[in-house]
């Protein structure tokens, strides 16, 4: 029982820019908490240098954005040179949500924003478990090199 409530790793959340919608990180905050991740909750409307600034501090394994407002692929340009600029060359990046204002087919979304710099990229309505079982892989890989 004490191994299966071991820290296994600490992420930043938040859901960027002007964006108030706040139901889908909580979720995921919720369900990141109870497998054990330590979370930085920063809320809503957070600005790409307060993610960039929370990961610093708190030695952040991954930084986990979310976006409902379908403003994202602009609010999120350049955030993976900005965590690189600031010595977080290795932070794992998510992103999900609703993140496009046009509909587009999911691959092309993703690969969108894979280029932008993001790890993984999920859409509307991802379970909560599939994020965490990633993010646990993701940590555990990163941890290893």
């Amino acid at each position: 029982m004490e191994a299966e409530n071991r820290l296994q790793g600490t992420a930043v959340t938040g859901v960027i820019g002007e964006d108030v919608h706040i139901v889908g990180i909580r979720i995921i905050e919720r369900a990141l908490m109870d497998a054990g991740i330590k979370v930085t909750s920063l809320g809503a409307q957070v600005s790409q240098e307060e993610f960039i600034n929370a990961a610093l501090e708190t030695n952040a394994d991954a930084i986990l954005v979310s976006s409902f407002s379908g403003h994202a692929e602009i609010l999120v340009r350049s955030f993976r040179d900005k965590c690189i600029e600031a010595g977080l060359d290795n932070i794992i990046l998510y992103i999900g949500g609703s993140l496009l204002l046009s509909e587009e087919n999911w691959d092309q979304v993703e690969k969108k924003f894979k280029e932008l710099g993001f790890d993984r990229v999920y859409p509307p309505g991802t379970s909560p478990t599939r994020a965490v079982e990633d993010l646990k892989t993701d940590i555990s890989h990163r941890r290893r090199k």
